[in-house]
């Protein structure tokens, strides 16, 4: 800092998950991070030293990306095997935030998200105690999502603690980001946080994605993919997405060798992949960001799936990384969702119910025989909703205008 230059304000970001882990919410946050560094802001983010979906992972425990300072807490994510093992995860990851972040110099602002949902907590104390702003960006909505999935009843004490705590934050944050008009009349029922509420959807990570033709993609030669319509679902195998109507289209479609279906990723679900043992099913775990480009663009369709009711709770990054690479969607989920208005509107792919496997074996089956014409027509269309408001740029943009405000 030069003499009379103002002092560059500064931006705490509390996330149990960050790059180079590739969970989406890290890669996010990077994202939102490192354009705040651009915009002349310090940006120091506090998160896990151990991967999020696999803790024997480990990273460099304080390293810079992007002019960014990362400082990575230890014993602060014992992976996703079970609730007990996340809860302590996320109480060791809060109670060591908290006391690094009152004592980490000047704070402006604290962008929070829900990753761990009890980060709330630390954002609350140390805004308190330092004066600081809060930005919360909301990724999903608990303890709606553990009640959805039958994990808690939602008069349980721990439901109405974590509501709680919910409606501390909403009430005490200078803004609030959430991610769909669903998911802002949930937040809304909670707490009315119109006034200074704003809807912006994740963006495809165009900048370091590209779509690769499989003629020239080893990532199909070296899982020999090629001649094969690979179905893929790419991403976190959650309670939230469910996968069995698309594990029971693959039991129909086990005696045709055209078709593959491939889930790569991880989370509980995959156990019901691998349960599955098909000929026509491979499972393989995720792919590091320098290899997604290739793994991503050796789909013919992404899969995306939202459980019933999920909608306002969870939202599918999956679909950004399709639209990226410029592949079709097959969405397996309610007609009322985020995902299935972006199909309307872009005419990229395909919606389908839970349940309805016949309907999906007849769409491939049908596309088989063809030339492959309408996977190509589609996959333009999905590349255009890129330029067409969905862009990193527009989008990163305007969250990091919010987090400036």
């Amino acid at each position: 800092m030069t003499a009379g230059e103002p002092p560059r304000r500064t931006l705490l970001v509390l996330s149990q998950v960050y790059v180079p882990d590739p969970a989406a919410v890290g890669q996010y946050m990077a994202d939102a991070a490192a354009e705040m560094v651009r915009r002349g802001w310090r940006v120091c983010v506090f998160t896990s030293s151990r991967g999020y979906d696999d803790p024997s992972v480990t990273y460099p425990s304080q390293e810079s990306r992007d002019g960014v300072d990362i400082r990575r807490l230890p014993a602060s994510s014992f992976g996703k095997r079970s609730l007990a093992t996340r809860l302590s995860g996320a109480v060791s990851f809060v109670c060591q935030t908290i006391v690094r972040g009152l004592f980490l110099g000047k704070i402006d602002a604290i962008l929070v998200s829900t990753s761990p949902p009890l980060a709330a907590l630390a954002a609350l104390l140390i805004a308190r105690v330092r004066g600081a702003a809060i930005k919360f960006w909301v990724m999903d909505v608990n303890p709606d999502q553990i009640v959805a999935l039958g994990g808690m009843r939602p008069n349980a004490f721990r439901a109405r603690m974590l509501d709680w705590l919910n409606r501390r934050l909403l009430a005490r944050a200078s803004d609030v980001i959430v991610l769909d008009h669903f998911m802002a009349d949930r937040i809304n029922a909670k707490r009315n946080v119109q006034d200074k509420l704003v809807v912006i959807p994740p963006w495809p990570q165009e900048n370091y994605l590209q779509s690769i033709p499989h003629n020239r993609n080893p990532f199909r030669a070296e899982h020999q993919l090629d001649g094969k319509l690979v179905v893929m679902y790419s991403g976190n195998h959650g309670p939230s997405h469910p996968i069995t109507t698309l594990l029971e289209a693959a039991v129909l479609l086990a005696r045709e060798p055209g078709v593959v279906f491939l889930f790569v990723g991880g989370g509980v679900g995959k156990r019901e992949v691998e349960a599955a043992a098909l000929p026509n099913v491979r499972s393989l775990p995720y792919q590091p960001l320098e290899k997604l480009s290739y793994s991503l663009s050796a789909a013919d369709i992404h899969v995306v799936t939202l459980g019933d009711d999920l909608v306002g709770i969870s939202h599918p990054s999956k679909v950004y990384g399709a639209l990226a690479v410029g592949r079709p969607v097959l969405l397996i989920g309610p007609r009322r969702s985020h995902v299935a208005e972006l199909l309307q509107r872009g005419e990229f792919g395909w919606r389908f119910s839970h349940g309805d496997a016949n309907a999906i074996v007849k769409l491939l089956r049908s596309l088989l025989e063809e030339e492959r014409s309408e996977l190509a027509v589609r996959g333009q269309r999905a590349q255009a909703m890129v330029a067409n408001g969905l862009s990193r740029d527009l989008l990163c943009g305007k969250l990091c205008d919010v987090i400036e405000k």
